[in-house]
């Protein structure tokens, strides 16, 4: 019962639109298809390894330290403002055709996994998130606490891919509308990680 509730629940937090599905987003509109699902893997990836964080109980620094807190959210705060500060100033050329950049998917999945894992949040999340939904009467802790954080990053590789199709198409029918898109979206996804930088600056630890 509580596996199907655990799955609700993160259903349900996915409906709410966060960096995740704006970074994806923004790196299908700019790079393709191709480079959403990429930059979901690398999302999931940091889920990942927060999740092993939080079983080992190296999240529960963040919970108690606040230079630590403070620290690792300063370093991934202006980790995104660089990456739209660079977004802001890249010149885009002008074509006949509407085309979409095309980027390093290599480069799109160490962005997305740095962004996840300088988020001190995420830690603190799976930290409180995940031992709801241990069971007192079913495997160790530890399995139960893996199981869970799999299932969820499973669920948001499964959801960013669906994004990043969503995104694709539609942004494909939007281009060809204008020959100056390919110019402004570069911009418009700076000022996208410029404000997710500035939001997790000014996050506290509560």
């Amino acid at each position: 019962m509580k596996n199907m509730t655990f799955i609700l629940v993160v259903l349900m937090l996915f409906l709410i639109p966060g960096p995740a599905v704006i970074v994806t987003i923004s790196q299908t509109i700019k790079g393709g298809k191709k480079n959403g699902i990429v930059t979901g893997l690398g999302i999931a990836f940091g889920d990942l390894i927060h999740t092993f964080a939080a079983v080992l109980g190296l999240s529960a620094i963040l919970m108690t330290s606040a230079y630590a807190f403070e620290v690792v959210k300063y370093i991934g705060a202006a980790y995104l403002v660089y990456l739209g500060i660079s977004a802001l100033i890249n010149k885009t050329k002008k074509v006949g055709k509407p085309t979409v950049e095309k980027m390093n998917p290599n480069l799109s999945f160490r962005q997305a996994l740095l962004i996840e894992l300088l988020n001190p949040k995420t830690a603190l999340f799976f930290l409180a998130f995940l031992p709801q939904f241990v069971r007192s009467d079913s495997y160790p802790v530890t399995i139960q606490l893996l199981m869970l954080g799999l299932t969820f990053v499973l669920m948001s590789i499964i959801y960013t891919t669906f994004i990043a199709f969503l995104t694709s198409i539609i942004g494909e029918k939007f281009l060809a509308k204008t020959n100056q898109s390919s110019n402004w979206i570069g911009k418009v996804a700076g000022l996208v990680y410029i404000g997710l930088g500035l939001k997790l600056a000014f996050q506290t630890q509560e």
